[in-house]
């Protein structure tokens, strides 16, 4: 169990949750993160939240757990000072799953773990030689409040998918999935992003732009 202040840096931050949540005291932990669907930013109103709950009196140790995949420079600028001098019997725990997300000046204030495990790439089920856009129509009415983090896995697995099916495509094409990428971790809405790189793969095999080796 955890007994002091940490920063925890994983790879999946509600599988950490559901697993801290079995360990620690149920009436006496509170988990503070954006519950908005497809939204995982720390923002300066769940600060607030932290510091309200920090000062509330407790004769036990009470756990706040933080979660976010980015924390915003005014949300942790702000929690500064009750992370120096925390209130008596109060643990705070930091979940997030890049180190680059945290400012120095908080890592000077609670030590940090890496515990991220390697990560597995799942398999797929559209087939990316056939896809049309009906397929693509019936993927995205079944994912519509895809979340940031299982958009850059579902990227992560397009590609893996890609070389499964020997689909050959050129550095331009390529750099359609970093793109995709980058615009994700800036917060574009995930849907949108996989819409259109769905769209372009359908559009390259339409116009036989790339080749399929099978």
């Amino acid at each position: 169990m955890i007994t002091s202040s940490t920063i925890l840096i994983v790879s999946n931050i509600q599988q950490t949750v559901d697993n801290l949540l079995i360990t620690l005291p149920k009436h006496n932990t509170r988990v503070i993160q954006n519950e908005e669907d497809g939204k995982n930013d720390f923002l300066i109103s769940h600060a607030r939240k932290v510091i309200k709950e920090a000062y509330l009196a407790s004769s036990e140790t009470k756990y706040i757990i933080l979660c976010g995949n980015t924390f915003t420079q005014e949300a942790q600028n702000s929690l500064l000072k009750v992370f120096e001098e925390p209130p008596k019997n109060i643990v705070f725990i930091i979940i997030t799953l890049s180190k680059n997300s945290i400012l120095p000046t908080i890592f000077s204030r609670i030590p940090a773990q890496i515990i991220k495990t390697k990560s597995v790439i799942e398999d797929i089920e559209l087939d990316l030689i056939n896809l049309d856009l009906k397929t693509i129509h019936e993927f995205l009415k079944s994912n519509q409040r895809i979340s940031k983090n299982d958009a850059q896995n579902f990227i992560q697995s397009l590609l893996f998918k890609i070389q499964k099916q020997n689909i050959k495509l050129n550095k331009k094409q390529l750099d359609l999935f970093s793109s995709s990428m980058k615009l994700i971790s800036l917060n574009s809405r995930p849907l949108n992003v996989i819409t259109n790189l769905l769209l372009h793969l359908s559009y390259l095999k339409t116009n036989k732009t790339y080749n399929a080796n099978i």
